[in-house]
């Protein structure tokens, strides 16, 4: 068994309402806090009239994950400064200078963004040590006041070691449990940050995604998961697969939570070249974007994806319903070109990921330097092989042409470009404003023996066009949640956020998980 690097879990699994009084949050009706329930705008309030406090939330939340993460497994070590920084907040806030929406709200942070408080590992043991610096987007989350709970625990590197991985494993974390059904997988490599937040573990998470890594676990455990245009988040210190596809974007319970915090995330960063790409009419405030009704007259194309069974496809003819309910059009569609986006990703991702990784391990003053080091790391480390044992993707990147082949740059030209076009001319063949598609198939159960049972092809077109993708929940498939994707053309992500937030108000899908041991 992988020992967990986390304070000892104390007590059993608690309802998600804490009390104000036993959370240190109280206020002066003794009413209870609905963690689940609560939105940014309305912890802000509450804040702001006195009836709580910066130091008292996050109390509540650290109370929370004493009590409750030993079910799930999504936090793999908590912030020692958490109540430091919290008190810092409520300063701020006696004196008139609170500094944002964001101050004082707890966020949770994949383990793969450096954090020079705290080791960050890619859920590897081959990186179990602190980095020099701060992510960029660590430095946006302190300049905005949040508080920084904790790290999250993900598929070690990302998902791209093994074959057959198993999501929501490490080797530093050990399983990472779906929380609507326990023995149900969280899907990957953004499980913590996804179950963090279902959980109630933390108010706000932060994941990554290079294709389907933020949407698939937020739609797995029916929160919200907002995958940006590539360029609007620094990537700087966080650690990469590909720069052509990665980036980093907020999950939460609630989409507005997830628009605020991307207008805190979102910033130009010299040392991230694509963040010079964005326009400078982009939107700065995405909440101010998030207006009721905005689905109305819209035109949204719905990609059905049959592969994903009948259970998805059902929750797909409700949302479609309820969106012609709402007043859009909704039209029915298939994307072009998704066969050969299949042939053409992986091997191009090899590449992209041995450059990278080489790049970024050199930053780190601990640990192996480079891909060849990590694969003979793995090979000595029994612990590294207790789920699954293999890391063929290591060692077919380091057997890959390098990044100025002609072989592979045309590859990677002919991907990206296809991807881009699966997406405009889809919009711009039925003139849509969006297309709308189920985020992910009911949750499979994990198994280190066999791995994922990972059919998700609506995360691609985006993903590796750099457009933006935003998921919020849409139903269950008995009892495990199916989420549905908005997606447009690059920098479109004010339009997704106001489509996903609209959708959210007409189909109040999302219910608390109740731990489940299993189901049949």
């Amino acid at each position: 068994m992988v020992r967990r690097p986390v304070f000892r879990i104390l007590t059993a699994l608690v309802a998600v309402t804490i009390t104000m009084s036993t959370a240190a949050a109280a206020s002066a009706t003794g009413r209870p806090l609905d963690l689940d329930a609560a939105d940014i705008p309305a912890l802000q309030t509450r804040m702001s009239s006195g009836r709580l406090t910066a130091v008292g939330l996050t109390s509540a939340y650290l109370d929370r994950i004493r009590k409750v993460d030993r079910k799930v497994n999504a936090v793999l070590t908590v912030n020692p400064a958490a109540l430091a920084q919290a008190a810092e907040s409520d300063a701020r806030r006696r004196a008139g200078k609170t500094l944002g929406p964001l101050d004082g709200i707890p966020v949770l942070v994949k383990d793969n963004v450096d954090t020079r408080s705290m080791q960050t590992t890619a859920g590897s043991r081959a990186l179990r040590s602190k980095p020099t610096k701060d992510a960029t987007l660590i430095r946006r989350l302190r300049d905005a006041g949040a508080v920084l709970l904790g790290k999250a625990n993900l598929s070690e590197w990302a998902n791209f070691r093994a074959a057959k991985p198993t999501s929501g494993w490490s080797g530093v974390g050990g399983q990472t449990n779906n929380p609507y059904v326990l023995d149900r997988n969280p899907c990957g490599s953004s499980a913590g940050s996804a179950v963090g937040v279902a959980a109630s573990l933390a108010q706000v998470a932060i994941g990554s995604e290079t294709d389907g890594s933020i949407v698939c676990p937020a739609g797995m455990t029916s929160t919200v998961g907002h995958k940006p245009s590539l360029g609007l988040v620094s990537r700087t210190g966080v650690v990469p697969i590909s720069a052509e596809q990665d980036t980093a974007g907020p999950m939460a319970r609630h989409v507005v939570d997830v628009a605020l915090t991307m207008s805190a995330l979102q910033s130009r960063d010299p040392s991230d070249p694509a963040t010079g790409a964005y326009p400078p009419d982009q939107p700065t405030d995405y909440a101010a974007h998030l207006r009721p009704g905005v689905l109305k007259g819209a035109r949204i194309g719905i990609w059905r994806l049959p592969v994903l069974g009948p259970d998805v496809d059902a929750v797909v003819t409700r949302t479609k319903n309820s969106l012609v309910k709402a007043g859009a059009e909704v039209i029915e569609v298939t994307p072009p070109y998704m066969a050969r986006l299949g042939e053409l990703e992986f091997p191009a991702l090899l590449t992209e990921f041995h450059r990278d990784i080489d790049r970024y391990l050199a930053t780190r003053r601990e640990g192996p330097r480079d891909l060849a080091g990590l694969t003979a790391y793995n090979r000595s480390d029994p612990l590294e092989q207790t789920c699954f044992a293999g890391q063929e993707l290591f060692e077919q990147a380091l057997a890959a042409p390098g990044p100025h082949d002609p072989g592979y740059l045309a590859m990677r030209h002919e991907l990206t470009d296809l991807a881009k076009r699966s997406i405009d001319e889809t919009l711009a063949l039925h003139r849509l404003d969006a297309i709308a598609a189920p985020t992910n198939p009911p949750a499979w159960k994990t198994d280190c023996k066999t791995g994922d049972n990972d059919v998700i092809p609506s995360s691609t077109p985006a993903a590796v066009a750099g457009y933006p993708d935003v998921t919020v929940p849409a139903g269950f498939a008995g009892e495990l949640p199916v989420g549905i994707s908005f997606m447009a053309g690059r920098w479109a992500d004010a339009r997704v956020l106001a489509y996903a937030a609209d959708f959210e108000r007409i189909v109040p899908a999302r219910k608390p998980p109740r731990y489940l041991k299993t189901v049949g």
